[in-house]
């Protein structure tokens, strides 16, 4: 007979069997430790993970990170010490050397009256760049709202009540120049519950020209130029006067639109 005898085949077999066996068991022993090799890499890297859950629980809690308040708190806190509050302060610094200047040697020393000059010609060039600047690179605060309108009227009233002290401006030129200020300030917050009176053109050629002339006054000037700042002045007053009417007659106008607005509005939810 030619065929294999049984023995053979039986051998064979197994060997073939046994070869299957040890493939698998080695493929076995090789995806087991490819596995563990796995799990140890995704175990030594926790940090992403860790980092990842910690977002994500934050983010679901909505609570900000630890420290974050603290952060916000040093960021609010700091904002007030920018530029534009940095050239408010130096304004009202600059209130009590305007008068201490001003009144130097009797108040008529021409040297002086010019450091004087020189000190409100600096705080009328600073009220007019604190403003811009916190608009424009949004430095507003709190600070700032309180503090800049303070700092206008206090050297502009410093710099009237020394001169009409002085018997250099009338008394009457200073009542009307402050009464005006002092009363529009008022008619603006007995109004704010309607809106905002905004700040016309009319206003800022007031503030300017009031600037000049009180400049012009401050200094020991002579002969033309005495001439030419009683005229600076008389504009000055003449538009304090007419600017002022027109803030009155916008706040009438506020007023009335929103009581009208606020009635509208309750008609229609009685309605």
């Amino acid at each position: 007979m030619t065929g294999v005898p049984a023995s053979a085949a039986g051998g064979s077999s197994g060997a073939q069997g046994r070869g299957v066996g040890a493939a698998s068991r080695r493929a076995g022993a090789d995806g087991a430790s490819g596995a563990s090799r796995a799990s140890r890499s995704a175990g030594s890297a926790p940090s992403a993970g860790s980092g990842a859950a910690d977002a994500s629980g934050a983010a679901g809690t909505g609570k900000a990170p630890r420290g974050g308040k603290i952060a916000a708190a040093a960021v609010n806190q700091a904002s007030v010490w920018n530029v534009a509050n940095l050239l408010t302060m130096l304004r009202l610094l600059l209130v009590p050397c305007f008068v201490a200047l001003m009144l130097a040697e009797g108040g008529y020393d021409p040297a002086w009256r010019s450091l004087a000059w020189a000190a409100f010609a600096v705080a009328m060039i600073t009220d007019l760049f604190d403003g811009h600047l916190a608009r424009t690179y949004n430095l507003v605060t709190d600070f700032g709202k309180i503090a800049d309108p303070i700092a206008d009227k206090a050297i502009m009233g410093a710099a009237l009540l020394c001169l009409s002290g002085l018997g250099d401006l009338p008394w009457w030129v200073t009542g009307v120049i402050l009464g005006r200020e002092l009363g529009i300030t008022l008619l603006r917050f007995l109004v704010i519950r309607y809106g905002v009176i905004p700040a016309s053109r009319g206003g800022k050629l007031k503030t300017l020209t009031q600037g000049v002339a009180v400049g012009m006054y401050v200094l020991a000037l002579t002969g033309w130029l005495a001439t030419l700042r009683f005229w600076v002045m008389a504009a000055a007053v003449v538009l304090t006067v007419v600017t002022g009417l027109d803030y009155v007659r916008q706040a009438i106008v506020l007023r009335r639109r929103g009581i009208a607005e606020r009635r509208a509005a309750l008609e229609e939810t009685q309605a």
